[in-house]
């Protein structure tokens, strides 16, 4: 056990997972790890497990959270299970209505819809998944109040939602968050009464700022009565200083060369040599390093206790990637540790229907 004082929590942790497909596995290796660690997260009392959208990458499994989500909720029993987020402008409103009012029927009070705009993909592919798709605000914003109508069986005249409704027809609702890394699905939440989430570990500048102005123009919703925000950014938690450097460094580089346009998988940390780079590339990777937070323990949680101070938000959502998964899994046992999470006893599987 850590040696820090275990007391109540002062904040919540959550994970986001992106099922990431290292150097050397395979796509059904990186899906298995994902149930095992939401399995994990279940027990060592995370407030979320979120599973996030990618298309067209070798690097990254997860290109259908709401299929994922079906197996988490059947291998999870307390936590929160959600998409992280589901891309609405490749989709039409009523299906990822009536996807996500699915999963709530199964898994009742458990189900976050996380709502993202960017495409999770190249362009290519995104006019590949919806070829109408202008990226344009106003069609988002048109997607996004189509959605909330058919989550609220809204009758609105003389529109389709007079005719329409999204089934199965269940008593409760999911949670509606909106993601971003701008600020701009802030204000979008803001007007719904939405959640907000923002992305600190794709952006790192401004977004205590974003977070602030989505309070400020927050309008109370029947199902969120006041603001409610979190903070996602990744994480490198390790047993020594040391090690969490080269995870930390690794990811980094990772970073790096996904800006530099090479897409490949990430490497065992063993191999990472970072002092070979350019004073350019070099000023990069520091860059990189703002959106992760990495160390031992304690000093993780110092600095994760800051970052949700500065966002003025009670929750900090932990991204974790790495080549080695026994590093993935003790990061996140370490922070279940340090912020004395409760932790509980696994339960046999059940559909809650």
């Amino acid at each position: 056990m850590n040696s820090t004082d275990h007391t109540s929590p002062a904040i919540q942790l959550s994970v986001l997972d992106q099922s990431p497909v290292p150097l050397g596995r395979t796509p059904r290796e990186a899906l298995q790890h994902t149930v095992e660690l939401a399995r994990l997260s279940d027990r060592l009392g995370f407030t979320r497990f979120w599973v996030s959208e990618h298309h067209n990458t070798r690097t990254l499994a997860g290109s259908s959270p709401e299929v994922l989500l079906a197996r988490l909720g059947a291998e999870t029993q307390r936590i929160r299970l959600g998409s992280g987020g589901v891309m609405l402008p490749h989709y039409a409103p009523l299906k990822v209505a009536e996807n996500f009012r699915l999963l709530e029927a199964l898994y009742p009070g458990r189900i976050d819809l996380g709502i993202g705009r960017a495409p999770g993909t190249d362009r290519i592919t995104a006019h590949a998944l919806n070829p109408h798709n202008q990226f344009r605000d106003e069609d988002f914003a048109e997607q996004l109040m189509d959605l909330r109508a058919f989550l609220r069986d809204e009758v609105v005249e003389d529109t389709i939602h007079a005719r329409v409704k999204a089934a199965p027809f269940v008593d409760t609702v999911p949670e509606l968050w909106l993601l971003s890394s701008s600020g701009q699905s802030g204000l979008f939440a803001a007007h719904v009464g939405a959640a907000f989430s923002f992305a600190h570990f794709i952006n790192p500048n401004g977004g205590p700022r974003m977070v602030q102005t989505y309070r400020e123009r927050f309008r109370p919703s029947p199902e969120l009565a006041a603001p409610q925000a979190n903070v996602a950014t990744f994480v490198a938690c390790a047993d020594t200083a040391g090690h969490a450097q080269a995870l930390a460094d690794n990811l980094a580089l990772q970073m790096l060369k996904l800006e530099t346009g090479q897409f490949t998988p990430i490497e065992a940390v063993e191999t990472v040599n970072v002092r070979h780079l350019s004073a350019d590339l070099q000023a990069r990777l520091a860059y990189h390093h703002t959106r992760i937070v990495s160390g031992t323990p304690d000093k993780v949680k110092a600095e994760l206790e800051a970052l949700a101070a500065s966002y003025g938000v009670e929750e900090v959502v932990a991204v974790t990637i790495t080549h080695d998964y026994d590093d993935r899994l003790r990061s996140y046992e370490l922070l279940a540790d340090t912020f004395a999470l409760q932790t509980r006893p696994a339960l046999q599987p059940a559909l809650a229907i």
